[in-house]
């Protein structure tokens, strides 16, 4: 292994994701590795530089932040800011890295058009559109391994796949998962109105976010496909929003090939916690709420209070997840192993 020079990282699209992942970056061993130089969000510098310093979920930034002749300056490193709309209206030529937090491109076509405008590769905080539409999905700590430094689109797939995949996987390679049933209740998220209005196509996303609990559509089960290609057929999902800011939570309900009881299989996944599974998943049986996990960078903990089965088959189990946090430190691990790849085969 050859010692890294700095990755020069772009940000496309500074929301939630976008923000968390510049934040996460400061908090990561690979701060000294991965640095952003760029971002581009069509909001204005100075709401830009507020929202960093100050945020309603995560707290205040741990240092100072100023907005200066078109930069952003976090303790003493400046970031050149963009306002383009579309991605050939940025010239992004002289980074190694851009990710895309804006979600609103996930068809190769358009994934394109920001290689075709400088920028050498691409990770996207949201699936592809379909599986042909990147030239891979990763799971951090799951199938990074396949990955060979060699692509240009790559997507860290969804908080709530990285959420559940881990556990997918290893409760089919030990007890055989015959069918699964998945429920994702979700924090409140920007395409909700907060009060009725005219958000969105989908009826039930024009009302109030915080007034209601709102099913609404999900991908999660074709992403568990996408990524455990053996439980083809055996997923169904559903999505239902809730009215928090932070931390969601999956129902899940598994039909198992071997027997099981609640005992067995908590014992089973606190034991995955503490070795193969310890950086991506945690497990307790405290008295939780929701709230506890709000800042935690775990893809899911497990909570074995709620664990239940019924018969010597079918098992429930109940697994909270910070969809912002998690999820960005999940990104930037992606990001962290995609470029040691193609630093190593430069070097070579």
């Amino acid at each position: 292994m050859t010692s890294r020079h700095p990755i020069r990282v772009a940000i496309n699209g500074y929301g939630r994701i976008g923000r968390c992942f510049l934040r996460a970056l400061r908090e990561a061993p690979c701060a000294h590795v991965l640095k952003v130089v760029a971002i581009n969000e069509p909001a204005d510098l100075e709401s830009m530089a507020y929202l960093t310093r100050y945020d309603s979920t995560h707290g205040r930034f741990p240092g100072p932040v100023e907005a200066v002749d078109g930069h952003l300056r976090l303790d003493g490193d400046s970031i050149r800011v963009t306002h383009g709309t579309t991605p050939e209206a940025v010239d992004w030529q002289g980074i190694d890295l851009l990710v895309e937090c804006s979600g609103m491109y996930a068809r190769r076509n358009d994934l394109t058009c920001f290689l075709a405008a400088g920028a050498p590769r691409l990770l996207l905080s949201h699936p592809g559109a379909s599986a042909e539409d990147v030239d891979a999905t990763i799971i951090a700590g799951i199938n990074h391994g396949t990955l060979t430094g060699q692509e240009r689109l790559v997507s860290a797939a969804s908080c709530t796949t990285n959420a559940i995949v881990p556990l997918l996987d290893l409760l089919d390679r030990e007890l055989g998962v015959e069918q699964a049933l998945l429920t994702t209740l979700h924090s409140v998220m920007n395409d909700q109105p907060l009060i009725d209005g005219y958000h969105h196509s989908d009826l039930r996303r024009t009302r109030s976010a915080m007034q209601s609990i709102i099913p609404v559509s999900t991908g999660l089960a074709r992403g568990v496909e996408r990524l455990l290609p053996q439980l083809t057929g055996r997923v169904q999902a559903k999505a239902i929003r809730v009215p928090t800011t932070n931390v969601s939570a999956i129902d899940l309900s598994i039909a198992t090939q071997r027997p099981v009881s609640a005992h067995s299989i908590n014992a089973l996944l606190a034991e995955a916690t503490r070795g193969p599974l310890k950086r991506l998943v945690a497990y307790s049986e405290a008295a939780h709420a929701s709230i506890d996990f709000n800042h935690d960078p775990h893809s899911a903990i497990i909570d074995g209070s709620q664990t239940r089965t019924a018969g010597t088959h079918l098992v429930n189990l109940f697994v909270w997840f910070d969809n912002e946090w998690g999820f960005a430190n999940r990104m930037l691990e992606v990001a962290d192993h995609w470029s040691r790849l193609w630093t190593d085969q430069k070097a070579n």
